[in-house]
């Protein structure tokens, strides 16, 4: 049980919808409105979520922000996947502050001929114009803003920390059956000053379980897990919509084999407030980031059975390893500066397996001919998933 702030007027809102729906909204709802309520919700409330330090008023950091050295690395790859497959469009979704667009326009140049950003928050798109323009005047007549895709396109599709941030479905055993665990409110809340608590019912159809080969009773009772469903549907869409050419997408997460552990108990659902982690969504709605790991088995067999191939699967750490990050760092300097250990410092946290380059992973699709993608030329995970 947890009560949100309780003048948002986001939290007010989440509280009649619940009472609208007989008192009880799935938890994937929840999530939805939490982060996305138009002018209310967390990434399009005018929040500045992203930032390298709570003093800004931010509450956590993506690889973009740390080094423009993630961008120009990972452009090697769009590069080559531009050309493999004939195209010279790049479609980024969720692209946060901006970062990530600036750097692969300003390697890339002209040889891509538009770069769309998809994004449903008005605040990062601002955000976003107004870095483009200042950082890269001569080329941001080459982005365009999108709040949704066409009915077919061609292009290199990259998501950095995009599918994470998609609502998910919990599912609870309680030792004998799968229950959907929601949200309702408890019976102190008033209309000012709700306060939101855990909920599970029955399941809204029989023999709903977590979508791998575990058998139900290698959970223990309480066990909460995640499922995906609007994630694989976003992969599907781009992957029916998309003529020709790849896509890459950058994010924590397992195959279905370590997701669905049964060790897991907690499943893996967090917080982000203040670059502090928490475990309770239920608290200061629409102030705080809510996240699932991803599922990249689930991914992959979604952009599979809607028409792409997978190029490759593997940490983040191989990825930019494999696509040339560390020469970046051998150019000689003959005076190191602060700024040079600060680089190193922020490559460090992109490849190292104890920070970013083995909890995040890169999984890599085509749509056209296969080609041997350098991301995955060493170190390609594709038979785990």
């Amino acid at each position: 049980m947890s009560a949100p702030l309780p003048d948002h007027p986001l939290a007010r809102m989440i509280a009649d919808e619940i009472r609208l729906h007989d008192g009880w909204i799935p938890f994937d709802r929840y999530m939805e409105l939490a982060l996305y309520t138009p002018g209310l919700g967390y990434y399009s409330g005018g929040k500045r979520v992203l930032g390298r330090t709570p003093q800004d008023g931010s509450d956590f950091i993506t690889a973009p922000e740390l080094t423009p050295l993630f961008g120009e690395t990972l452009a090697k790859q769009v590069s080559q996947a531009l050309d493999a497959t004939g195209t010279d469009e790049i479609w980024e979704f969720g692209a946060g502050s901006g970062a990530l667009a600036e750097q692969l326009i300003s390697v890339l140049g002209d040889r891509i001929k538009r770069y769309t950003i998809v994004d449903l928050s008005g605040a990062l798109r601002d955000r976003q114009h107004q870095r483009i323009v200042k950082q890269q005047p001569e080329l941001a007549h080459k982005v365009v803003w999108a709040d949704s895709l066409p009915d077919q396109f061609d292009g290199v599709v990259v998501g950095n920390e995009v599918l994470d941030a998609m609502p998910v479905k919990l599912l609870t055993w309680t030792g004998h059956v799968w229950q959907e665990r929601g949200v309702s409110l408890n019976p102190s809340s008033t209309e000012e000053h709700p306060v939101f608590m855990w909920a599970d019912r029955p399941t809204s159809a029989s023999g709903v379980r977590p979508p791998c080969d575990t058998p139900d009773h290698h959970y223990a009772p309480g066990t909460v897990v995640e499922t995906h469903d609007p994630a694989h549907a976003f992969v599907t869409t781009l992957a029916q919509r998309m003529g020709k050419g790849a896509a890459f997408f950058m994010d924590y997460g397992f195959p279905e084999s370590e997701f669905y552990l049964p060790q897991r108990r907690g499943g893996t659902l967090m917080c982000h407030q203040g670059h502090q982690s928490d475990p309770d969504p239920l608290s200061d709605v629409g102030e705080k980031d809510i996240t699932a790991h991803v599922n990249f088995t689930g991914v992959a067999l979604a952009g599979q059975e809607a028409g792409w191939e997978v190029l490759g699967y593997t940490s983040q750490g191989r990825f930019l390893t494999n696509c040339g990050l560390l020469e970046s760092l051998s150019r000689p300097v003959d005076k190191p500066t602060a700024a040079d250990f600060k680089t190193r410092a922020a490559v460090q946290m992109l490849i190292t397996e104890h920070e970013m380059g083995e909890l995040f992973k890169v999984i890599g699709f085509v749509k056209g001919e296969w080609f041997d993608a350098m991301g995955f030329s060493d170190g390609d995970r594709t038979h785990t998933l």
